[in-house]
């Protein structure tokens, strides 16, 4: 077994793919026929482009695929689940499979949001259940074998075309309301659940609202005042009494 880490971004990679990103810390180590990946910060749209180049090389290297270690991140928006989702595809092209061992509160969330919590779950456990030490217990198996890849194929395809519809109308926040990245996905999320609306449908009445639908009024208001109080947290954090 080989495991390795680095700290200090900026230096090469070693021979086990450990390697210091900017704003995330990832360990890999082989553990026979798979490579635990253990990842600890923030997955944003700062660091998801080189947690996929992680991602990548530690799914090359592995025989059978990859368990991430996801208990260290602290959050997650849209663009941490599409290095995820990506490395899924990749597996599934390569015979192989990517599982979530530990899963923190931030990643859950988004997995269920999206309802992409089945596809990274293991194949041996049995309840489906979130341990309080945030491991993950998988559902029944389908077929007494794990899930159907076909079914698989269309879980992923579904969660990845959601994914576009929401980072297009976090993209139209940001542009709206001068919100960063991370406030837009805030505003999104909270819209969401006050509205009892999947996040996606959300996404899409917004995006419809740009190109001349109208916005239900109950979304409307709730998106204002989502708006509103993510904007205050921003002027309380810069101008402290």
């Amino acid at each position: 077994m080989r495991e390795a880490e680095q700290s200090g971004a900026g230096r090469t990679p070693d021979r086990a793919g450990a390697r210091e990103l900017p704003g995330l810390t990832i360990r890999s180590r082989d553990e026979g026929d798979r490579t635990l990946v253990t990842v600890c910060g923030d997955l944003d749209l700062t660091t998801d482009q080189q947690l996929q180049c992680a991602l990548r090389s530690a799914l090359l290297r592995s025989l059978r695929g990859l368990e991430l270690d996801l208990g260290g991140v602290g959050f997650c928006d849209c663009s941490g689940l599409n290095a995820l989702l990506n490395i899924r595809r990749q597996a599934l092209k390569d015979s192989k499979k990517v599982t979530i061992r530990h899963v923190s509160p931030a990643v859950e969330r988004i997995l269920e949001i999206m309802g992409a919590l089945p596809l990274f779950t293991p194949d041996t456990a049995p309840d489906g259940q979130r341990h309080s030490d945030g491991a993950l217990n998988a559902p029944p198996p389908v077929d007494g074998h794990g899930i159907d890849v076909r079914t698989e194929v269309v879980q992923l395809r579904r969660a990845l075309q959601t994914r576009d519809t929401i980072d297009l109308a976090r993209g139209i926040l940001m542009a709206a309301f001068v919100l960063t990245p991370e406030e837009a996905w805030s505003v999104l999320v909270t819209t969401s659940q006050n509205t009892n609306t999947k996040l996606h449908l959300t996404a899409r009445q917004l995006v419809d609202s740009i190109r001349g639908g109208p916005l239900p009024a109950t979304t409307q208001e709730q998106l204002s005042a989502a708006v509103t109080q993510v904007t205050a947290a921003r002027e309380t954090a810069e101008n402290p009494k």
